[in-house]
């Protein structure tokens, strides 16, 4: 299992990168928070890391604006955040960055190596359902629904909300959404506008909250 490790205090890394290896992991180190961004950026095309440990509290950037970063660039894996800092707001703070689990620290090993292994388990099992909110998707039965009303969606309109309900609450480009539906033939420019308008009268016009915003000149989130 290949793990990259983002933590800034030489000591408690290798502390952690020992026992990891003692354990079956291989790891790899970033003291830096940019440094870690670009190591697992550089990874996602070729071998990518199945999880991440990311400190909050980091030199460069901070561990959630790294978080933030990844599941906006498509980075998938799970990350498991650590800080010193046990208030909600902040766990709050990491899990809205993309953030899969939180640790305290001080934390145990043995509890550190339970948590990577539970967070890969559950990322290797087939996905099933998608939720965002009081918003469903069944990824087998290809069913949507909200507060329990059924919503019925082209395969287009289907292939967005899959794309965005995955990386959300993470904003996506418009290259990125084009790309998930048309792949390299990406038809005229208005096409992603007028899926995205049939996308939101579906999903958000019945219903007094909105999911799905638009960013100007950023992109579009899916979030509750």
């Amino acid at each position: 299992m290949l793990v990259l490790l983002v933590e800034d205090n030489r000591k408690l890394a290798a502390n952690i990168i020992e026992y990891l290896e003692a354990e079956g992991f291989d790891c790899d180190y970033a003291e830096r928070g940019d440094h870690g961004l670009a190591l697992a950026l550089s990874q996602h095309q070729g071998q990518p890391f199945e999880v991440i440990v990311l400190d909050l509290m980091l030199p460069g950037l901070d561990g959630m604006t790294v978080c933030r970063r990844l599941r906006e660039e498509g980075v998938s894996a799970p990350v498991l955040m650590l800080t010193a800092r046990d208030t909600l707001d902040d766990k709050l703070g990491g899990f809205d960055a993309g953030a899969d689990d939180y640790l305290v620290k001080p934390f145990a090993l043995p509890e550190l190596v339970a948590r990577l292994r539970a967070l890969v388990k559950r990322r290797s099992e087939p996905e099933q359902e998608l939720v965002v909110g009081d918003l469903r998707a069944d990824l087998r039965a290809r069913l949507v629904e909200r507060a329990g009303r059924p919503i019925p969606l082209n395969p287009s309109c289907w292939t967005l909300l899959v794309t965005l309900m995955r990386a959300s609450p993470a904003v996506l480009s418009r290259e990125k959404l084009e790309a998930a539906v048309w792949g390299d033939a990406v038809p005229d420019s208005d096409a992603l506008r007028s899926h995205l308008y049939q996308l939101r009268k579906a999903i958000d016009k019945p219903f007094d909250k909105p999911l799905l915003h638009t960013l100007r000149h950023v992109g579009v989130a899916l979030r509750a």
